[in-house]
C-alpha cells in the first residue's frame, strides 16, 4: 500500500507552539481529502495514511494525539488497527469511523478496543470538527492530570526523602551539639575547679605568714558554704560568698608580722587604723578582675555591722552587701576561737554564744540562726570520709579535705584524685621533708593498682 502525503507543515498554528498531530487513515484518498481539508484551516499538524499498516509504519517513531480510522479497510480493519495503536500511543484519542450497517462491529470494537468515540458516515462536518475539538480538551486535560500526579508523586518522594534527611541530619546536629554541650561542661566544671583551687592557694599564701592562721581561710569560707546551704542561695551568690571567705584577710598581706597575729583589743590606735584599712586594700586589689568584682564588695563590707557602726563605710542593715552579712559572724566566730580577736580564745560554745548576744547589733539575725544551725555537726563529721599515712596513699582515691603541709601551706584541694605519679610525689614529699602527712580520703571511692 502506498503512503499518501503525510505531514501539513503549512497549517495555520499560530494558536500554539506545538500544536495537537491527527493521523487520518483511511483506504479511500477522497475520505482522506475531505478529512484533510476539513482539519487543515484549525491549526492541526495532519498525518495520513491509507491503511493500518502504513499508519503503524509511519507513527513508529513519531507522536500523534489523535487517530481517526476508517472501519472497512483491506488486510487491518479499524478496529483491528486502533488496538494496534494503543499499544503504540496510549494516550491517543482513538475515533472510528463507520458506516450503519458496521454498527455491530463498531460496538464490539468500543468496549474490547478501548475507543473513545465513533462517527457514522456520512458525518457532519460541524459535529466531527466539534468532537475532535472536545476529545483532544478532554485528552490535554487527562495528560495535565496524569502529569500533575506524576509531579506530585516525584514531589512526595522527595518530600519524605527530604524530610529522613532532615530527620537525620537533626538527630546528627543534635548529638553534635550534646558533645559540644558535654565538652563545655567538663571544661566548665574543670575551669571552675581550677578557679577555686587558685583562690585557696591564694587565700593559704596568707596563712604561711602565721603558724596560728593556718586553715583559717578555708574553714571560714566552709562554714559560709554550709550558711548559702542551708539559707537557699543560688548558686552563684553563695560561690561568690564562699570564695570571699577564702580571701577575705588579703588585704593583710603587707601587715608586718608584730601585728598580723596580734588581737584586735590589743592594737594600738595606729594600729588599729592600719587594721581597718584592710578592707578596702583587698577591694583594690581584687577589682581589677571583673569575674572578683561581686567578691571585692563582699569582702570590703566584711566588717560592717547591722546597726550602722561598722567600718569602712558605715553601713547598716540592708544596706550591707548579702554576702558580707553572711560572713561577718563566721569570721568573728573564728577569730573568737583562735585567739586574733580577743585577749583571750573562747571555746566554741562561748564563741557560739557571743555570736548570739550580737545579733540584731553586729548581726543579720536570720544569717545568725543558719549559722549556729550550721555549727551543731562540726565540720569534719559531714564528711564520709577515713584517714590514711602517705604510705597508704593509693591511685584512684580521692581526697575529702584539703591536703595542708605542716606549715600550713595548701598542697592539694578537697576532691583531687590522686594517679599513681601524684602519689609516688606525695610520698617523696613526705619522706623529704620528714614530715608525717596525714590525708583524708572518701570511703567510696575505691582504689586502683597502680602502675
Amino acid at each position: 500500500m502506498a503512503t499518501l502525503p503525510m505531514t501539513l507543515d503549512d497549517t495555520n498554528a499560530s494558536t500554539s507552539a506545538t500544536p495537537p498531530t491527527l493521523l487520518l487513515v483511511d483506504d479511500e484518498p477522497s475520505i482522506l481529502s475531505a478529512l484533510r481539508r476539513l482539519f487543515r484551516p484549525q491549526g492541526y499538524r495532519i498525518l495520513m495514511a491509507d491503511g493500518g499498516t502504513a499508519a503503524l509504519e509511519l507513527v513508529a517513531n513519531d507522536s500523534v494525539d489523535l487517530v481517526i480510522s476508517d472501519m472497512r479497510m483491506p488486510g487491518m480493519d479499524g478496529a483491528q488497527f486502533l488496538e494496534k495503536i494503543r499499544h503504540v500511543h496510549p494516550r491517543a484519542v482513538r475515533i472510528l469511523l463507520t458506516g450503519y450497517a458496521d454498527i455491530n462491529s463498531t460496538i464490539a470494537a468500543i468496549n474490547g478496543g478501548e475507543i473513545h468515540r465513533y462517527i457514522a458516515k456520512p458525518w457532519d462536518d460541524n459535529d466531527i470538527l466539534l468532537v475532535v475539538r472536545e476529545a483532544l480538551a478532554r485528552r490535554d486535560l487527562e495528560v495535565r492530570n496524569h502529569e500533575l500526579t506524576e509531579l506530585t508523586g516525584r514531589q512526595n518522594e522527595e518530600l519524605r526523602n527530604l524530610n529522613a534527611n532532615l530527620e537525620e541530619r537533626v538527630r546528627h546536629r543534635t548529638a553534635e551539639i550534646e558533645q559540644i554541650n558535654d565538652m563545655l561542661n567538663v571544661a566548665y566544671a574543670e575551669l571552675k575547679s581550677n578557679f577555686t583551687l587558685s583562690m585557696q592557694i591564694f587565700a593559704g599564701l596568707m596563712e604561711l605568714r602565721h603558724n596560728g592562721m593556718s586553715g583559717h581561710s578555708r574553714r571560714v569560707s566552709e562554714w559560709a558554704r554550709r550558711v548559702c546551704v542551708i539559707l537557699k542561695l543560688d548558686e552563684r551568690t553563695s560561690q561568690d560568698i564562699y570564695v570571699a571567705g577564702l580571701l577575705h584577710d588579703i588585704g593583710k598581706i603587707g601587715f608586718p608580722d608584730s601585728l598580723l597575729g596580734k588581737p584586735v583589743s590589743l592594737m594600738s590606735a595606729e594600729e588599729t587604723a592600719r587594721y581597718r584599712k584592710h578592707p578596702l586594700n583587698a577591694e583594690t586589689a581584687l577589682m581589677p578582675l571583673v569575674q572578683l568584682q561581686p567578691v571585692a564588695k563582699i569582702i570590703r563590707s566584711q566588717h560592717e555591722r547591722y546597726d550602722g557602726n561598722g567600718f569602712p563605710d558605715g553601713l547598716e542593715a540592708g544596706e550591707i552587701p548579702f554576702g558580707a552579712r553572711v560572713l561577718a559572724p563566721i569570721i568573728d566566730y573564728e577569730n573568737l576561737v583562735t585567739g586574733t580577736l580577743a585577749e583571750r580564745r573562747f571555746s566554741p560554745d562561748d564563741a557560739a554564744a557571743s555570736i548570739r548576744r550580737g545579733e540584731g547589733s553586729r548581726y543579720d539575725g536570720k544569717v545568725v540562726d543558719a549559722f549556729l544551725e550550721a555549727l551543731k555537726q562540726p565540720l569534719d563529721e559531714l564528711r564520709d570520709d577515713r584517714c590514711i599515712s602517705a604510705t597508704e596513699l593509693a591511685a584512684g582515691m580521692v581526697l575529702s579535705r584539703d591536703l595542708v603541709s605542716p606549715q600550713g601551706t595548701l598542697l592539694l584541694a578537697a576532691g583531687y584524685a590522686f594517679d599513681a605519679r601524684v602519689v609516688r610525689q606525695v610520698r617523696e614529699y613526705a619522706q623529704r621533708e620528714g614530715a608525717k602527712l596525714t590525708l583524708y580520703v572518701l570511703r567510696e571511692a575505691a582504689a586502683v593498682p597502680q602502675s
